[in-house]
């Protein structure tokens, strides 16, 4: 017994020294990520410290010390005899901006924004309350890099076909509103495919709003608006055809709120699009996930708190499918259907009408 535990124990001490390498490995993916140094090692053959920094507009002796991470995570190869390094195609398919979609070195930037509150964090643990939105002031941008992208991919020939019947209504000239639609891409992509439809996006933040007129503005689209609303007070009625949220209901301080508000707005035969995060209610079920521990701290060190800093439900990122469900009836939908999207382990997609 006493050898099994020792083997136990030892492998778990293992197991820490790796997780302790791979969090500040996350980090300096997330450098590379944000100095465009996987864009450029993608881009040129094997080369030496001073030629990436040159190519990069770097400063050398960082860029060094980056490889040097880089190197002893197995992220990029180094030949000691020319002292080159490389970037494999294997693994730039997953890390620089041309991967698109697959580009993971995006969600690595969280971990950065999160270890900004961790000291805040601390304190709700001791003393309660949360930690408010204004506290992650990169957060936005970050987020809509990275839902942009899986939009880019998949919302007009992917997402929307999910709803049936649907393409077909925007082609011919529909309502449509975005709730919480943060920097308004979503809007923006639905409105320049489908111009005879009218389009409007909802949000609170200023610097969201701005970016989502600024994008408007450089497509020219004329029929898409941005209007500066709480979630939880759109105070509509019967006006909409087609809502969406993206990811946006989890941490509102009153989901129950906006789902309600959602219902009301939606006219008869209207429907409500909920792309939110793909989980189950019951941690139980979520042990394999393979998301859990990203979903589980983010809603922790994010979602759960910003809704708790505005006295708030505090529901969380991993809500989880049931929850939605539930949630959805008691705001007065009468028929909801959960679709998932081969290849899309990240999201739900509810598909909810109301009689």
């Amino acid at each position: 017994m006493a050898e099994a535990e020792d083997a136990g124990s030892a492998e778990f001490a293992e197991r820490m020294s790796q997780m302790m390498n791979e969090a500040m490995l996350a980090l300096m993916v997330s450098v590379g990520h944000r100095t465009g140094l996987f864009d450029t090692m993608a881009a040129m053959p094997a080369a030496t410290s001073t030629e990436i920094a040159a190519c990069a507009g770097l400063h050398e002796r960082y860029v060094r010390e980056w490889l040097a991470a880089m190197t002893t995570g197995k992220i990029v190869d180094h030949d000691g005899a020319t002292g080159t390094f490389s970037l494999p195609a294997d693994h730039a398919a997953w890390l620089t901006r041309a991967a698109g979609l697959d580009n993971l070195a995006i969600q690595a930037q969280y971990v950065g924004l999160l270890a900004l509150v961790e000291d805040q964090i601390v304190d709700c643990f001791r003393h309660g309350g949360g930690v408010p939105y204004s506290a992650f002031p990169r957060l936005q941008a970050v987020m809509a890099e990275d839902t942009g992208a899986v939009q880019d991919a998949t919302l007009i020939d992917v997402t929307l076909p999910l709803v049936p019947g649907l393409v077909d209504r925007l082609g011919h000239g529909i309502d449509v509103a975005d709730v919480g639609c943060g920097s308004g891409h979503a809007v923006n992509l639905m409105a320049e495919a489908f111009p005879r439809s009218r389009f409007t996006g909802f949000d609170l933040s200023d610097t969201g709003l701005a970016a989502a007129m600024a994008e408007a503005d450089h497509k020219g689209l004329t029929n898409v608006r941005f209007e500066k609303r709480d979630a939880a007070r759109l105070g509509e009625a019967a006006r909409f055809d087609f809502m969406t949220t993206f990811d946006a209901v989890h941490d509102q301080a009153r989901p129950d709120l906006v789902l309600a508000g959602i219902a009301r707005a939606l006219r008869p035969g209207g429907v409500y699009l909920c792309v939110d995060i793909a989980a189950s209610s019951e941690l139980s079920e979520n042990l394999d996930h393979p998301f859990g521990p990203f979903g589980y701290t983010i809603s922790c060190m994010h979602c759960m708190t910003v809704s708790l800093a505005d006295g708030g439900m505090g529901l969380g990122t991993m809500w989880g499918e049931q929850k939605a469900q539930e949630m959805l009836t008691d705001a007065g939908f009468t028929s909801i259907e959960a679709a998932h999207v081969d290849g899309n382990i990240a999201n739900t997609y509810f598909i909810a009408t109301r009689n």
